[in-house]
């Protein structure tokens, strides 16, 4: 059935959009921690402590419906990415032992914080890496080890690496901003300022350049008129900006974040254009990868269930944590 695989590349995308939202600014958070005095980041790691740990989930989510639904593709995208895949992992495995050893061994703290930001760097910096690669595209006349270093650390990579730093520094802070108040809330306005600045140039640079990184995307942008279609997402990119500086302006609480998540979404929704109909960055369509028709049937019931509850589960979890965070580790 032809809309079976697009479900499931629908489902996927879903997964990695909710995590990049809900785990960037969990580690935006931790890459402005050196930015804060001791009682702020005290009083940011409260913030992210009780919920960070079901945002994995998604991005768990994400790489098991890969698996399951298109094996084929998995099979060559991860030998292409296992070194940056195996550094996240790594760095993802060390900032659940800072958020664990963080509250009991409170005489190291100053040891703890910086690791906790520097595995943050870490897995930004991969996730940056590999959605750059994945819009560039693979070479797949080598063995896929030898591609993927190949391209892995080039000059548009490595820019989008720090464009997304910038990008989850930008929704931590945000984030802050809706969840304090007092002085972190103030340092906060002052810093997305910068950080909506950088966001806003960084996105119109990539777009730019993005067009001239892989021929068959330059062909759709330009052909026909699709470029007509596509300069709705930098009107919109553009009119979440201005809103956002107003917000800050005006010492609005909420909207800067909503904003900021605003601008992610008109970028993933751009990358996806550029991808589709590829599960593998123009050499291996959807449909080509797609599992067997049963076993996406098989697959799709139990999600069918599942998907549902994760939501239900993460909009709860954060029901049960709204409001202002104003002593430590309390709400």
């Amino acid at each position: 059935m032809e809309l079976l695989p697009l479900g499931w590349a629908v489902i996927i995308a879903l997964s990695i959009v909710i995590y990049v939202i809900l785990d960037g600014f969990t580690l935006g958070t931790a890459m402005l921690l050196p930015l804060l005095d001791a009682d702020e980041r005290d009083l940011s790691m409260s913030v992210i402590l009780p919920t960070w740990d079901g945002n994995q989930t998604w991005l768990v989510l994400g790489g098991a419906c890969l698996y399951g639904a298109f094996p084929s593709a998995f099979s060559i995208l991860l030998p292409m990415l296992y070194l940056p895949i195996f550094v996240m992992v790594i760095a993802l495995l060390f900032r659940g032992v800072v958020f664990e050893f963080r509250l009991k061994d409170r005489e190291h703290v100053k040891y703890w914080d910086p690791i906790f930001t520097l595995s943050s760097i870490l897995v930004t910096f991969v996730q940056g890496t590999v959605l750059a690669n994945f819009v560039s595209g693979f070479d797949y006349t080598t063995t896929p080890y030898l591609s993927s270093t190949g391209n892995i650390f080039t000059p548009f990579s490595v820019f989008v690496s720090f464009s997304l730093m910038f990008g989850y520094c930008l929704l931590g802070a945000t984030r802050l901003i809706y969840k304090t108040e007092g002085a972190l809330q103030e340092k906060m306005f002052r810093i997305s300022r910068y950080f909506g600045l950088i966001i806003i140039a960084s996105i119109a640079i990539v777009s730019l350049w993005t067009p001239f990184i892989n021929p068959a995307i330059y062909t759709r942008w330009f052909s026909n008129t699709n470029w007509l279609l596509l300069m709705i997402l930098p009107y919109l990119s553009g009119l979440a900006f201005l809103v956002f500086w107003y917000a800050i302006r005006h010492r609005e609480e909420r909207l800067p974040f909503l904003c900021s998540v605003s601008l992610f979404a008109c970028a993933y929704i751009g990358f996806l254009i550029c991808l589709y109909p590829y599960i593998v960055p123009f050499k291996i369509t959807i449909w080509e990868a797609a599992a067997p028709t049963a076993s996406l049937y098989f697959m799709m019931f139990g999600t069918v269930i599942m998907l549902p509850i994760l939501m239900i589960y993460t909009a709860y979890s954060y029901s049960v944590f709204k409001g202002k965070v104003k002593n430590v580790f309390t709400y």
